[in-house]
């Protein structure tokens, strides 16, 4: 099965081209450009470059969530477009399944943790063994001290993600055995978006262009500013 996966979540954008696991293209980019500008672009050179044409894509994968809103919104909007103009299945992956596709030939706990600002992160756990990766939670946004209190002792444990040094700075302030991933492992890219997006679809996860959603996990700061204001309104003494 060919695939092609976007991944919008945070700074950095990416884009690749996965058949049966093998890569056959991939490009990154981090250069606090916005991803609106850069991602089409990105797309069609990789494609042009390695000779591949966007029909033979049986596949289309994104990050989903959560991540940064507008983001997620871009790379959402993208893939829907390309998908539904050839009528192809798509899938939306956990960013912090995805970012953990990096690691899954070592043996570790791994801790992905995403900076969710307002003193919390986006998180979810999974150990790594043979190369297979098991979920141990749902995705979440929770406090990092409600983190250290939930991770099971014992385990070699690896910490990736964006939020990565916030989550191993509160560890080892705690006394909890951990290291960072390795630099280069440590972020989400479009090649682990469309790693986990063969598992899923194994899984019979794939939806419709039509029905790709996001998964935000929490209120958009314009909701949560919405809320709050008819909340005032209604209770104004």
């Amino acid at each position: 099965m060919r695939i092609l996966a976007l991944e919008t979540s945070a700074k950095s954008v990416s884009a690749a081209v996965v058949e049966d696991g093998l890569v056959l293209a991939s490009a990154f980019q981090c250069t606090a450009l916005t991803h609106s500008r850069t991602l089409m672009p990105m797309v069609d050179a990789m494609l042009k470059n390695a000779e591949l044409a966007l029909p033979s894509v049986d596949l289309f994968a994104v990050s989903a969530g959560p991540g940064s809103f507008t983001g997620l919104r871009i790379g959402i909007s993208a893939l829907k477009g390309l998908a539904w103009t050839l009528d192809r299945p798509c899938v939306g992956v956990s960013t912090l399944e995805a970012m953990a596709q990096n690691l899954a030939h070592t043996d570790a706990l791994l801790v992905g943790a995403m900076d969710a600002r307002r003193s919390q992160v986006y998180n979810a756990l999974f150990r790594a063994e043979g190369g297979v990766l098991t979920r141990l939670c749902p995705d979440r946004a929770i406090a990092l001290e409600e983190l250290c209190a939930l991770l099971p002792a014992g385990e070699r444990t690896l910490v990736l993600g964006d939020g990565a040094q916030l989550a191993y700075d509160c560890f080892t302030a705690r006394g909890i055995p951990c290291a960072l991933a390795p630099a280069a492992l440590r972020y989400q890219n479009a090649v682990g978006v469309a790693l986990a997006a063969e598992r899923a679809f194994a899984r019979g996860e794939a939806v419709s262009a039509q029905a790709l959603r996001p998964v935000y996990l929490r209120p958009s700061q314009a909701e949560r500013e919405r809320s709050a204001r008819l909340q005032k309104e209604a209770n104004p003494l």
